[in-house]
């Protein structure tokens, strides 16, 4: 089921002010509901606008979406979001003409952008515990809330903020900051530009790290065992007893490993 409102912000102006007043923001909710199997994805894609998962209750996926404006046109942008054979679920925020939605990505349309379209759109996603989630943005910052599956967060423009309690989590942006908290199952890694990372982990971890930046400092609250070259700045190490490879790289920030 989709609802919808709006709403009209005004503004009193003095009649000596020659300048007209900025628009007044407008927006819009879309909603959506389903269900997630254990095991299974939530894939999000969006452009313009920030993504938070948070868990929910039961099996239950709730999407709601919120658009925002001052002199785009809403219409223009669809938003859309289904449940495909697999079990997974994809949702996506589309600008273009044309555009697909697939657990890929977002995909054909018109390769032309409208500039004068200021939409964005805002997504909070009620998933299951143990969902798996991949969210993507490119303007906005990307939130995932505790849960106990696979994480992979991205953006462009914007922060990362993920936690999994149960799974590996991956993060990348280009402006803006990482802080991750999850396990090393497997290889992960985390890439920004111009941020910090901060990543957390539980006290028995054992990986080989390999931690780079070009303006910043390298920290860990972990014990760690050089395996190359010792330089502030280009760690090659082993926390514990090694194992999986945690790869994090970033040119005008800090790193830090974080103890839990």
């Amino acid at each position: 089921m989709h609802t919808m409102t709006r709403w009209t912000a005004t503004a009193v102006v003095p009649l000596a002010m020659l300048a007209a007043p900025a628009a007044a923001q407008e927006s819009t909710t879309w909603r959506w509901d389903g269900t997630l199997a254990e095991g299974r994805t939530v894939n999000l894609h969006n452009v313009n606008g920030s993504v938070r998962f948070e868990s929910g209750s039961g099996d239950r996926v709730e999407v709601e979406a919120e658009k925002r404006w001052r002199r785009g046109d809403p219409d223009d942008v669809r938003i859309e979001a289904r449940q495909l054979s697999n079990g997974n679920v994809v949702i996506c925020a589309m600008w273009r003409r044309n555009d697909s939605c697939s657990e890929g990505g977002i995909n054909g349309g018109d390769r032309e952008w409208n500039r004068n379209n200021d939409v964005s759109v805002h997504f909070v996603v009620r998933v299951p515990a143990y969902a798996n989630v991949d969210a993507n943005t490119v303007n906005g910052s990307v939130e995932v809330a505790e849960l106990r599956g696979r994480v992979d967060a991205n953006t462009v423009n914007g922060n990362v903020e993920a936690a999994s309690s149960g799974g590996p989590v991956r993060a990348r942006t280009v402006n803006g900051s990482i802080r991750a908290r999850g396990l090393i199952t497997d290889d992960l890694e985390y890439n920004t530009v111009n941020g910090s990372i901060e990543i957390e982990l539980p006290a028995n971890t054992n990986a080989d790290v390999s931690l780079r930046t070009t303006n910043g400092r390298v920290t860990s609250d972990f014990p760690i065992t050089f395996t190359g070259e010792i330089n502030p700045r280009r760690i090659e190490a082993k926390v514990g007893n090694g194992g999986p490879e945690l790869r994090a790289r970033t040119v005008n920030g800090g790193i830090r490993l974080i103890k839990q």
